[in-house]
């Protein structure tokens, strides 16, 4: 029977498809599947013929079902936490000018998009303290895998890439399967048990001359600032590999920009830039470098450029590299991306615009104040935090639970505290821990409660 949710469902046109393909039978097309494995019966999908009225009723019926986090805002870590999305970056980024994720290839019809991407590559350059950034990319992971892959293509004929454990669970698994089938080494440098940073001797052992790079982060998975950035990034140049250091933008009006310290390539994710949490994405990948020839050659994604007319009077815009599969470069594409995240990276440009560099400072205080805050009454309550003892952190907090981590979470959300993710899920040796995070959308009372309800379960 036809099915007015299933194109080409009905009758006639299902007997103008065979016709056209010379068959007997819709099952058929499906002859490879067994027999055992396919669906007998009717298919029963969707809720019949409903109006646009009756649609939104049932959609709001089903909604209604998640549980949303407001009151508190919810305390969940692992690299995408909850920040404020001020109503005018929702405003502009909306206007139809700006809604695709896509770069314009016609610069004579989209001055405006390509002029907002220019000053989103000129913003990152300054927060990152390099001297080039690129048109955006996916998001934070593939931007780190990206850097590496440039990096093997810098340093051709090295074949081992050094990557602290420190780093983001899920961008070494990113990195890992970008560079699998390159024959190249992946090699993890341990953090200290003492304050979550580099393990400096261990990692003067890992750094040789067939390394191409080195990647760190910092501030690093469990918040802790790599107390020995500068010397690891050092380290990395005695051997003649390139330093990739990944950053969170929204605490570098209070800590140290990579590219002040050394950084070759700098990388970083947008989403605490007025892009919210979207389930996880879509975000913006941020890839800076510095001025130098032979990265500058290798830079993935697109740049955007300024120019004036022959007579000086007006400024243009234009893409000026754009190194990808699908133009002249072919089969020497520095990167297969094919959208640069527009429209998310539009949003972080309008969002470091309105808080302007004293914004930046004052929101980066006010985090910090509040993780300072979290970490004292946790410890005058008796919860062991941050989890290593001597770190220093910021944003993200772990916390030593005990005992079974997730039940204790499971606890936690009775109360409409969310706090997470276990660090057991991917640091075994840590299983009795867990992250917590704040920003600047928690209150004096909302880290009580969370204090409270972690004293309760520990």
């Amino acid at each position: 029977m036809p099915h007015h949710w299933i194109p080409n469902s009905s009758p006639k046109v299902k007997e103008e498809i065979m016709n056209f393909l010379g068959i007997e039978n819709i099952e058929e097309l499906f002859a490879d599947i067994p027999l055992p494995m396919r669906f007998k019966g009717d298919l029963k999908i969707g809720f019949g013929r409903l109006s646009e009225y009756e649609v939104r009723r049932k959609f709001m019926s089903i909604i209604k079902k998640n549980k949303v986090f407001g009151n508190p805002p919810p305390f969940i870590g692992g690299g995408v936490c909850q920040h404020y999305v001020p109503s005018v970056v929702k405003a502009i980024a909306s206007r139809a000018e700006f809604y695709t994720a896509y770069t314009p290839y016609q610069p004579e019809i989209a001055q405006g998009l390509l002029q907002a991407f220019f000053e989103y590559q000129s913003l990152m350059a300054e927060l990152y303290g390099v001297d080039i950034v690129n048109a955006s990319l996916y998001n934070g992971s593939t931007a780190a895998a990206e850097a590496v892959r440039m990096a093997l293509r810098v340093k051709r004929g090295r074949r081992k890439v050094v990557v602290a454990s420190s780093t983001h669970p899920e961008t070494k698994e990113v990195i890992r399967t970008w560079v699998s089938g390159l024959d190249v080494k992946v090699v993890e440098a341990p953090h200290s048990r003492l304050d979550g940073s580099l393990d400096e001797e261990r990692l003067k052992e890992l750094l040789d001359q067939d390394t191409a790079a080195l990647y760190v982060e910092n501030p690093n998975f469990f918040g802790a600032l790599e107390k020995r950035i500068k010397s690891a990034i050092d380290l990395a140049h005695d051997v003649g590999s390139l330093a990739i250091v990944g950053s969170t933008p929204i605490l570098l009006g209070v800590i140290q920009p990579p590219g002040k310290l050394g950084a070759d390539v700098v990388v970083g994710d947008a989403q605490p830039l007025g892009l919210g949490m979207n389930y996880g994405g879509p975000s913006a990948g941020i890839f800076g470098i510095m001025d130098r020839k032979e990265l500058i050659r290798q830079l993935p994604g697109r740049l955007i450029g300024a120019t004036t007319t022959v007579d000086g009077s007006q400024v243009g815009y234009m893409m000026i590299l754009q190194t990808r599969e699908q133009h002249i470069r072919r089969e020497r594409a520095t990167s297969n991306i094919t959208t640069n995240s527009g429209l998310e990276a539009i949003a972080a440009a309008v969002y470091v615009s309105l808080l302007g560099r004293s914004g930046l400072r004052n929101l980066g205080e006010a985090i910090l104040g509040r993780t300072e805050y979290l970490i004292r009454k946790l410890n005058e309550a008796g919860v062991k935090a941050p989890y290593f003892p001597e770190a220093f952190v910021v944003r993200e907090v772990p916390v030593k639970l005990g005992g079974s981590v997730e039940e204790k979470i499971s606890k936690l959300l009775t109360k409409d505290i969310h706090v997470g993710p276990p660090l057991g899920r991917f640091f075994p040796e840590l299983k009795d821990g867990c992250l917590t995070c704040v920003t600047e959308l928690h209150t004096k009372a909302d880290i009580d409660l969370l204090v409270e309800g972690l004293t309760e379960v520990v």
